[in-house]
């Protein structure tokens, strides 16, 4: 972020602040001019529809406290002497005092509830533990004494409910409130002609005062967070480092805004602004901390992502890139409707049935894009999980070959043909997927079948021979390496090599397997046996049959290991094991030396 774009944020800010401030003036203006507020949005509530509309919107608790303060802002105190429930034997006069009682009170030491957070119902709001017939909307404090401002659901004279400031909270405000409470501190700085000048029944001076507030909320906001952002520099050494100077960066233009609006709801609250004009800026105060929280949510998302993304390309992995592009796209649209849903339904707008018609909508969507949405989360899963990589040969159904893409719809594929094979992820992650890349061994294991006229000797004399040669060889591991005779086959005596070759690659592999199968045959040829071929053989007369003197010699090289007790059977000696390793000249003599 550049030095101007920092410097501006303070200008944007109360610049904004003070739009908003002009548009609620001009809109609180013409409202002055009705003779009687109009009833409250109630498309969403039944019961309220259902019921004869009240003149004065007392049908809800959010029309009744709207309906007060229009009333005293136009300073019709008579009016607003309907919206209190008053003793029977109360004269107009009385019920009049009352009601600017209760103004002052509420400008002086008093607070009411933003009109969003306000029931719009007419049973008022269940579950506050109060009971059906009673809401709170406020407080107020009399003599360092706090008490909660509530509002009764009461009977009209035609038999209609309607909602009045409860006779308890009448009672408890007192007609000499000037007398009781202190004057506010708005009053007693601001010079005697900006209180005696009003403006929309509000002293003028309370409206300047406003914008005055605002400059010096966020001023103050700014100052604490920065003191905040040095001590965490002093205090802790990883605050500039990533990603915590990032998360850091994201946390401190929302938390300076919410902060601002605080601490601005409270200075007019203390300093005893209007409540008129406190009232009329409510909502927009909640507005601003949704957007505060909703900024915070999407810087958030930025600052995590672009880690994310940074760290995936110094990996090399453009399928993770997209998915996090794509996530970013996603939880910031999420994001805007959120917001769009809070700031109408803060403003009294229904959206209830715009809900339900995006979640039809998107239910809808969701069966139509089936497919699709399974391919999304078969690529997180190849991208989350990892069976492979990009540039990894494996084997994924019947489909072999090396991975050139991993997208989020699709993988492809480059098989040994050449061609290229394109899987969809929802369908390649629920494959198995055998990934010969990660390979840390090449297995080694061929099955020698012998001719039927090898001897018993023989056969020893090849298993200790064949063994030699895997514990001698360089590159095959020794553990576990073994030659067993495992079977008298239908046309041949087998002898099955298992075996691990440490091979940096398949081409090595193949040079190290051509090596040790060499090596074997020379091995079977000098033991005087052969290979049988997988059909019966007829003998002839003419046929000589094994070399005799081959078959004695490996039978004296057995007997002599018997004599000498040097048998290497069923297992290997230790000693002789270590003995041979590492014997064998791998490559052979004279063969060509490659660098793999």
């Amino acid at each position: 972020m550049s030095r101007i774009q920092k410097q501006a944020y303070p200008f944007s800010f109360l610049f904004s602040f003070s739009l908003i401030l002009l548009l609620q003036l001009v809109a609180f203006l013409p409202s002055q001019a009705q003779l009687l507020p109009s009833a409250p949005d109630t498309a969403g509530a039944a019961t309220v529809a259902a019921l004869a509309p009240d003149s004065l919107g007392r049908r809800t608790p959010r029309g009744t406290v709207d309906g007060f303060i229009s009333a005293v802002a136009e300073e019709n105190y008579a009016r607003a002497s309907r919206f209190l429930k008053m003793d029977s034997t109360a004269s107009a006069e009385d019920a009049a005092a009352h009601a600017m009682a209760l103004q002052r009170l509420l400008d002086k030491s008093g607070k009411l509830m933003p009109l969003s957070w306000i029931s719009d119902q007419a049973d008022g709001l269940t579950g506050d533990n109060l009971g059906a017939e009673l809401d709170r909307v406020g407080t107020a404090t009399i003599s360092g004494e706090s008490f909660e401002l509530m509002l009764e659901k009461s009977a009209a004279p035609d038999g209609s409910p309607i909602w009045l400031f409860s006779s308890q909270t009448v009672k408890r405000v007192p007609l000499n409130v000037d007398e009781v409470v202190e004057a506010p501190m708005a009053d007693k700085l601001m010079p005697q002609a900006l209180l005696d000048n009003k403006w929309g029944g509000v002293p003028i001076g309370h409206w300047l005062l406003m914008l005055v507030l605002v400059a010096l909320s966020y001023l103050l906001a700014l100052l604490i967070i920065h003191v905040i952002k040095w001590a965490l520099r002093i205090a802790w050494h990883k605050a500039s480092t990533e990603p915590t100077v990032g998360i850091i960066r994201a946390f401190a233009l929302p938390i300076r805004i919410y902060l601002a609006v605080w601490i601005f709801v409270v200075s007019s609250q203390a300093i005893g602004v209007s409540i008129v004009v406190r009232q009329s800026f409510s909502d927009m105060t909640i507005i601003i901390g949704l957007v505060a929280f909703l900024l915070l949510l999407w810087r958030l998302v930025d600052t995590l992502t672009i880690f994310g993304e940074k760290r995936l390309t110094r990996r090399g992995n453009m399928a993770g890139i997209s998915a996090v592009l794509f996530l970013r796209r996603g939880l910031k649209f999420a994001l805007i409707a959120f917001g769009i849903i809070a700031a109408l339904g803060t403003f009294g707008v229904d959206v209830t049935t715009g809900i339900a018609a995006l979640g039809i909508g998107g239910l809808a969507l969701a069966l139509g894009a089936q497919k699709t949405i399974e391919n999304f989360v078969g690529s997180v899963t190849l991208i989350a999980d990892q069976p492979i990589r990009v540039g990894d040969f494996c084997k994924v159904g019947d489909t072999v070959g090396t991975v050139e893409q991993i997208g989020m719809r699709s993988t492809r594929i480059r098989t040994l043909n050449r061609t290229i094979v394109t899987i969809p992820n929802g369908e390649f992650s629920s494959n198995n997927i055998e990934n010969y890349a990660h390979r840390d061994r090449f297995w080694f294991h061929p099955v020698f079948g012998l001719r039927y006229e090898t001897t018993p000797d023989q056969i020893r004399y090849l298993l200790v021979e064949l063994r030699a040669i895997l514990y001698a060889h360089p590159k095959v591991d020794p553990n576990p390496a073994r030659v067993r005779f495992t079977e008298l086959g239908a046309h041949s005596l087998n002898l099955e090599v298992f075996a691990y070759v440490h091979a940096s690659d398949f081409n090595e592999f193949l040079e190290v397997q051509e090596d040790l199968l060499l090596r074997m045959m020379d091995v079977v040829e000098a033991s005087g046996s052969g290979f049988a071929f997988p059909s019966q053989t007829l003998y002839i007369a003419q046929d000589q049959g094994l070399p005799a003197d081959k078959a004695k010699e490996a039978e004296q090289q057995v007997q002599h290991w018997r004599e000498k007790g040097e048998m290497q059977l069923p297992n290997f000696d230790y000693d002789h094991i270590q003995n041979l390793r590492n014997t064998i000249v791998y490559p052979p003599n004279g063969a060509e030396t490659t660098t793999p």
